[in-house]
């Protein structure tokens, strides 16, 4: 079998064991899921499909900055190709799949490996960074156990996540690094400002999926009144779940534990079983916003001719294996 056909047969299996974990996923939990699915209205449903859009679109965005940053200025359309489709290798157990598949799929767009995976590793890691910071006064509700507020020992990480967003330090580990691997080094390095934008962008990231969350949470708890306490654990609680589970790299795409943690977590403001409801139905969410990016990221790219055969052809005999 050629490398080519088993590069194939591998994204079809990332694709079909996806489909399977969502399916397993909202079975064993249809008891739960049942009771409150019904107070989601479609429109509801709609609006939070489209906040976790647009919080993966800009997740692509983060990752293309750091990108042209370090040298190769993708069109959104190979971009996002290379990115989505990669992003599924997530949903299999280990976290740096979609870094070794985003690195393949570019590398037919004649980028060197090291300088793809690279920026899967630093697209990575600012996300967990972001994610921890806008999650601090969900780890007040998930320590506490009561919706007691915001705890303001907690605001002591900022200047570790601060630290670790200095261009200067980012640069150091990456050229540690790859002595460490015994590879080239890059041939540009991280400037301050795409450093910057990427933050604010994966920032903003957090801020969309928080809404996506918070209009679920506020369906099922079928209250109309305003709860402050509900607010901050669902807009905060997602960014805290899901940079947790991504540290569980045994499981695809943290599954089973950001549930749990956004569950305990939702649990202060809502009824358990409403909180279970809404873990749920956003995984549900999320998942086929990545499944459809990566099919429409994909089809994108191949209509305008941005990632052919004879892309991949060519590059055979002159491919980057620094990585």
């Amino acid at each position: 079998m050629t490398r080519q056909r088993i590069l194939t047969v591998l994204r079809v299996g990332i694709a079909l064991i996806t489909l399977a974990a969502v399916v397993y996923a909202v079975a064993r939990n249809w008891a739960d899921v049942s009771v409150h699915l019904g107070k989601i209205s479609w429109s509801t449903f709609l609006w939070s499909t489209l906040a976790a859009a647009a919080g993966t679109w800009l997740t692509m965005i983060g990752w293309k900055t750091l990108l042209r940053d370090l040298g190769s200025d993708l069109h959104l359309a190979p971009a996002s190709g290379v990115y989505f489709v990669g992003q599924l290798g997530k949903y299999l157990p280990g976290s740096l799949w979609s870094v070794l598949v985003q690195a393949d799929i570019a590398s037919h767009l004649k980028v060197p490996r090291r300088r793809t995976a690279v920026t899967g590793l630093l697209a990575l890691g600012l996300a967990l960074a972001t994610g921890f910071l806008v999650g601090l006064p969900a780890a007040s509700y998930l320590i506490s156990r009561t919706s007691s507020g915001f705890d303001w020992w907690l605001l002591l990480g900022i200047p570790l996540l601060v630290v670790l967003c200095v261009p200067q330090l980012l640069n150091a580990i990456i050229a540690r690094m790859l002595r460490v691997i015994r590879r080239e080094p890059l041939e540009h390095e991280l400037s301050g400002g795409a450093v910057l934008r990427s933050v604010l962008l994966f920032l903003l990231v957090w801020v969309f999926f928080g809404v996506h969350t918070l209009l679920l949470a506020r369906a099922v708890a079928g209250d109309g009144s305003p709860n402050p306490d509900l607010t901050t654990a669902a807009m905060t609680g997602y960014a805290l779940s899901v940079s947790l589970g991504m540290l569980t790299v045994i499981l695809p795409a943290g599954l089973g534990a950001r549930e749990g943690l956004l569950t305990l977590i939702l649990s202060t403001a809502i009824p358990t079983p409403a909180a279970a409801a809404v873990a749920i139905v956003s995984r549900f969410i999320v998942t086929i916003v990545d499944v459809v990016a990566a099919l429409g990221g994909w089809l994108y790219a191949r209509s305008h001719h941005l990632i052919t055969e004879r892309h991949a052809a060519d590059e055979t005999g002159a491919r980057d294996v620094s990585v």
